[in-house]
């Protein structure tokens, strides 16, 4: 079995808040190699957003005072100690290691200064806190936000004053509400769920803007005109937005790599889309992710008042007929077999957060190592870094949306199982709340908005094997209506119904398909596998770790087991019109020990040139032939 240690570099540091001597990990679990690493001067010290980069900008991350208090508790006269954000208060990172439940909320407090050389508006972002979050600035509210996935911003400007700036911010989460999008959390982790993520999990920094200003921007291209539809969002007066396109390179660095000759410029109205001939386009793939860089001014009278770095791509990802008649998932026109792991993104140390940007990456790039060439991002969002580091190294990425209910049992002589695998229209809704409908609605609007610049997505999931699933056609035309340049996985693993471009069948340990669309669908195997093996010293807890179907004793039966569900199911189905799969999982997760990882990432437990070896032979059989 293979060990794999990671050599570590130490980030630079950006800002800090507090000592040193007032923080340490807590706990006794295991730890990834970059936990030792972290301190309360370099926590997550990148920036943030390198999908639109402006150059002025300071981290809040460090140490902030915290309290948890009863629900109905008026604010904290005195703080109980301190936590390091952005790791959420039940992590080790954070320092605290506490669970704080439905019935007690989590308050925040720190001060910072604003630099005396941003003379113009001042906004505050937080990059995702779970659930609800109320803010205040020098004792007047900002506002509140709920979802736990999706960043906000306020303009302080109006609320600054001289000297230093004292930010309070409360927490409410109710975790397994049946209310809320959630994921995997539970107030009681066991098998499959996992432990409860509340609070700040991701940065929180400030940065100076102009009146007017980019507030964001999404990126649609089309291969077949050779040109990407540039769509600016401005905030203020503006009299135009300018869009300009150049050279880049294949793994291009949005915040280090320098843009090369200028290929289009235009301006338009803002509000108004631009479009951006790029003659001769380099279409981005896992095997040539090609990155440009682009600029995105807002002028005013004729100056700049305004400017963003960003970056986009040209690729397609639709459905298409084969030669034998199979409807396949294409990348660029061309069939592509997607292959990849289930990925969960926690982290034994950080939970929802890594410990650091490298970590963030290390699976990413592992995950390339193997020769897989997608990623399914299962129940969770990601920081946009990860999203960022996909699109460099060419990594293809299913999203799921966080669910908002696990899946329930029905009445034993109940002849319509809540969840239905063999057979279209099986399997009925989970009775949710309008006002959960409602939450799980904005959410995904949010979460999509937000996402859908990057060009490393390719499918949309909204929903997973009954967990919350509710109105299916309806949330897969609301998904088609905000994005229609994405193929929509509509049911991952069960309650199929007649809508989206994709049927997904679950099975373990075998890949195979228990229910087949004769053609009205393009078929995938979303999950299969979850061969588990428990390594000793590396493992969340002491006993009861699990597997599906059992335990491996080593990697060399882990190896031999994949290769054969690999090599005697998957591939033969590849020519059966099967277009992608998806292995159970990247890493261990708590007791699930059925990752080619350790949960630590510490051990790769299989002989990774020989996985590679196999993963090839399966991505290349749909053109081998």
């Amino acid at each position: 079995m293979k060990r794999y240690f990671l050599p570590l570099l130490l980030a630079a540091v950006i800002s800090c808040s507090g000592n040193n001597d007032n923080w340490t990990p807590v706990g006794d679990r295991i730890s990834t190699p970059w936990a030792e690493k972290v301190s309360p001067k370099n926590a997550l010290p990148e920036y943030p957003r390198p999908q639109m980069i402006r150059k002025a900008w300071e981290s809040l991350n460090g140490l902030w005072d915290y309290s948890i208090k009863a629900v109905d508790a008026a604010a904290p006269q005195a703080y109980e100690g301190q936590i390091l954000v952005p790791f959420c208060v039940e992590s080790s990172l954070s320092g605290v290691g506490r669970m704080v439940g439905a019935d007690s909320v989590l308050w925040y407090r720190r001060e910072f200064k604003v630099p005396s050389s941003w003379k113009e508006k001042v906004l505050l972002h937080f990059d995702a806190v779970d659930w609800k979050a109320e803010v205040w600035l020098n004792g007047s509210l900002l506002g509140v936000h709920t979802g736990g996935y999706t960043a906000f911003s306020f303009d302080i400007t109006g609320q600054l004053r001289k000297g230093r700036q004292e930010l309070v911010v409360k927490v409410w989460d109710g975790t397994d509400n049946d209310e809320q999008p959630r994921g995997k959390q539970v107030s009681n982790p066991r098998s499959i769920w996992y432990t409860s993520v509340t609070g700040i999990w991701q940065s929180v920094w400030i940065e100076p803007v102009g009146k007017a200003y980019i507030k964001d921007y999404n990126c649609i291209s089309d291969i077949a005109q050779s040109s990407v539809v540039v769509i600016p969002e401005v905030e203020g007066d503006a009299d135009e937005v300018k869009v300009t396109i150049f050279e880049g390179a294949e793994g291009w660095d949005a915040e280090k790599g320098k843009a090369g000759s200028k290929i289009a410029s235009s301006s338009v109205e803002p509000g108004k889309p631009i479009t951006l001939e790029v003659p001769g386009a380099h279409f981005w793939s896992p095997d040539s992710p090609y990155l440009y860089p682009i600029t995105i001014e807002a002028v005013k009278d004729g100056k700049v008042v305004d400017k963003v770095n960003a970056y986009t791509a040209l690729r397609s990802c639709f459905e298409m007929i084969d030669s034998n008649g199979h409807k396949r998932m294409a990348l660029n026109g061309e069939p592509c077999f997607q292959y990849g792991p289930l990925d969960q993104g926690w982290w034994p140390d950080g939970l929802y957060t890594a410990p650091t940007d490298e970590a963030l990456a290390f699976d990413i790039v592992k995950t390339k190592e193997w020769g897989y060439n997608f990623i399914r991002k299962h129940i969770k969002i990601e920081p946009s870094r990860w999203y960022y580091h996909c699109d460099r190294l060419g990594m293809m990425v299913w999203q799921d949306m966080p669910s908002v209910a696990e899946n329930i049992t029905a009445e034993p002589d109940d002849p319509n199982k809540q969840w239905g695998r063999k057979a279209y229209g099986t399997g009925w809704d989970y009775p949710l709340s309008e006002s959960a409908k409602a939450n799980f609605y904005k959410e995904w609007e949010e979460i999509m908005n937000q996402l859908k610049k990057f060009p490393c997505i390719v499918v949309w999931v909204p929903f997973n094997e009954g967990w919350g699933q509710f109105d299916t056609e309806a949330v897969v035309a609301f998904t088609k209506a905000l994005d229609g340049s994405r193929l929509i996985n509509s049911a991952s693993g069960g309650n199929h119904r007649h809508c989206g471009d994709i049927l997904d069948s679950h099975n373990y340990p075998k890949p195979k398909m228990l229910l087949r669309s004769n053609g009205e669908q393009i078929d995938v195997v979303g999950e299969y596998g979850g061969i588990g093996c428990a390594v000793e010293n590396h493992t969340w807890k002491e006993d009861g770790n699990w597997g599906y179907k059992g335990l491996c004793e080593n990697g060399e039966q882990v190896l031999e087991k994949y290769r054969r569900y690999a090599l005697e199911y998957l591939l033969p189905s590849v020519a059966d019109g099967i277009s992608a799969a998806v292995y159970t999982q990247t890493t261990d997760v708590e007791g699930e020990v059925n990752g080619i990882m350790t949960y630590d990432r510490k051990v790769i437990k299989v002989d990774e040139a020989q996985l590679r070896e196999v993963n090839l032979q399966v991505r290349n059989a749909m053109t081998s032939k």
